[in-house]
């Protein structure tokens, strides 16, 4: 099986034509008796993609196993969603309205710090074993939320759900590159996407039917028989080669339980910060403070561990930085559409939960489209070049919305929401495609989870960031307001939105101007986000991503 010719690649050492097995394939799905060739690394490969040599040609998968991981990553996406329009149910049933909101950052914790963890441990024990065992926690975390007597034990289990939620989505997306050779991958990743898409529009509506007309509890047992599904499928149909022990490092345990605690700990700070205390109080510079000595020594420990779980290489490689960089501004941009557009389509344009939905949900649309079609881009000017004219485009979508009229029409936010997803379905998937491209099988798991735990902490960032910087442009409107009635604390202001019917109509629409300029703000620093991850993709990413040589399959 002869390597691609160079003379017929494209910008990044893809080949034009037809293309072979994805780099490092050793995952094969097209049966239980599949399987029969080796995994992991076959020597060095190029780019300095030390470890991650071409490994031989993976076979189409077979379709239970793609729907198997499309169910895996239903289980996490829909689990995002449909929890929150059945907290007002929650809050009823089991009180605890003052910490409701660590049933998401509960979640939201386990999931970023443990990426990194299932990441090393994939490459170590295989993708399966960690596939099977993430579904099970996620099993018994959503039976144990069912079974919730109070809020705190209903927190507990949703970090539980977590625990199991980061082995689904770190390795779910570590399998779409191992099974689909490069020129395929794009489907697979724009199949992940429409999960997603489908899950951020049904995911609030089923879980407001089952809140309504069945029991909040449903919205966790409904998760059963959809994670004994997956069970059964991967375990009969996923059949990954046996890896010889001699060739498995020991397992830095030392090291995934420093970066539980320094992720938990920073996390925590970022949520609770500027909502349970004043940033500048004890508890956030505490608590800053103690993740910056365990940051201090989890890089210690790693730099002597065996088989770190977060190597060195992550961030000594050009190409994965920069990727980890960009995609760390991406989350933090994502904040401003998928948590502030809500509120703005409801307090400034008055549109109803629905309508306020709809208006963010249609960037989920055109989100999979453009990242099913990336693929006609990359081929031809490359993944950096690709990605870089989608995140140039999301800055001017992004920075046009501070033009909008005020008040704007539905549909004009809708639009702009509809070009954003569209944008970044073109800067999103050539990364990931591209940086799983540059590492072998043994590196995979640890690569793809660097990315997506980047992306995690850069949302919490921007929610912190983010959410100041809102604060502070609606307390300056409310210390400057011409008129009265206003509320006088922060704390007052979303009861004062909720019911705007109650103020007087010049102090009405005083806030709303207030939620419409903060709003606006957001929007910027989204657009400053965008800026940043073009300069890191044009200035430290490389021209051409090192591609490891595929084999084609003659």
């Amino acid at each position: 099986m002869p390597a691609a010719d160079s003379t017929d690649a494209g910008p990044d050492g893809i080949p034009a034509g037809r293309a072979g097995a994805a780099p490092g394939a050793a995952v094969s799905a097209t049966g239980t008796n599949a399987g029969t060739h080796t995994g992991g690394p076959a020597g060095g490969g190029t780019g300095g993609a030390a470890g991650g040599g071409a490994d031989r040609p993976a076979e189409r998968p077979a379709t239970p196993v793609v729907a198997s991981l499309m169910l895996g990553m239903a289980l996490v996406a829909l689990d995002s969603t449909i929890v929150a329009t059945a907290v007002p149910q929650i809050v009823g049933d089991l009180g605890g309205f003052s910490v409701f909101s660590w049933l998401f950052s509960g979640y939201l914790l386990a999931v970023t710090v443990t990426l990194p963890v299932y990441g090393k441990l994939s490459d170590t024990f295989g993708r399966k074993p960690v596939l099977l065992f993430g579904i099970a926690l996620f099993l018994l975390g959503s039976l144990l939320c069912a079974s919730a007597w109070n809020m705190a034990a209903l927190i507990a289990f949703r970090i539980v759900q977590g625990l199991g939620g980061g082995a689904l989505q770190g390795t779910v997306q570590t399998l779409a590159a191992d099974l689909y050779p490069l020129k395929e991958r794009p489907r697979i990743q724009a199949r992940m996407s429409s999960v997603w898409a489908t899950s951020a529009v049904a995911g609030p509506a089923l879980g407001g039917l089952l809140a309504s007309y069945a029991h909040w509890r449903w919205i966790f047992l409904i998760n059963l028989p959809l994670a004994a599904i997956a069970l059964w499928m991967i375990t009969r149909h996923l059949t990954e080669p046996v890896r010889s022990p001699g060739r498995r490092g020991p397992v830095d345990w030392a090291g995934a339980l420093g970066v539980f605690c320094c992720g938990g700990l920073l996390l925590f700070a970022l949520v609770q910060g500027g909502v349970a205390w004043p940033w500048l109080s004890a508890p956030s510079l505490g608590l800053l403070g103690a993740s910056a000595v365990l940051a201090a020594v989890v890089v210690r420990v790693e730099r002597r561990a065996e088989e770190p779980i977060l190597p060195g290489w992550v961030w000594r490689r050009r190409t994965i930085a920069a990727v980890n960089l960009a995609m760390g501004a991406l989350g933090l941009l994502m904040v401003a559409p998928m948590v502030f557009m809500p509120t703005y389509a409801q307090s400034v344009l008055d549109l109803g939960p629905v309508g306020a939905g709809l208006v963010m949900s249609v960037m989920t649309l055109s989100w999979p489209v453009t990242a099913a079609l990336s693929q006609h881009v990359y081929r031809r000017i490359g993944f950096r070049n690709s990605a870089a004219v989608g995140i140039g485009l999301a800055a001017v979508i992004l920075y046009s919305f501070t033009l909008l009229p005020y008040p704007a029409r539905p549909w004009q936010p809708a639009l702009i929401m509809l070009l954003l997803g569209a944008s970044l379905g073109l800067f999103q998937l050539p990364l990931i495609v591209g940086v799983q491209s540059t590492v072998g099988w043994a590196e995979r798991g640890t690569t793809t989870a660097s990315v997506l735990f980047c992306r995690q902490v850069g949302q919490s960032v921007g929610a912190a960031l983010l959410a100041a910087v809102a604060n502070a442009t609606i307390a300056a409107r409310l210390a400057d307001a011409p008129v009265a009635g206003l509320p006088r604390h922060l704390d007052d202001v979303a009861k004062a939105l909720e019911h705007p019917d109650l103020l007087p109509r010049a102090a009405a629409d005083h806030l709303r101007g207030a939620v419409a300029a903060a709003v606006e703000h957001i929007f910027l620093g989204a657009t400053a986000a965008a800026v940043a991850a073009l300069l890191v993709l044009l200035l430290v990413a490389p021209r051409r991503f090192p591609v490891l040589p595929e084999l084609r399959d003659d």
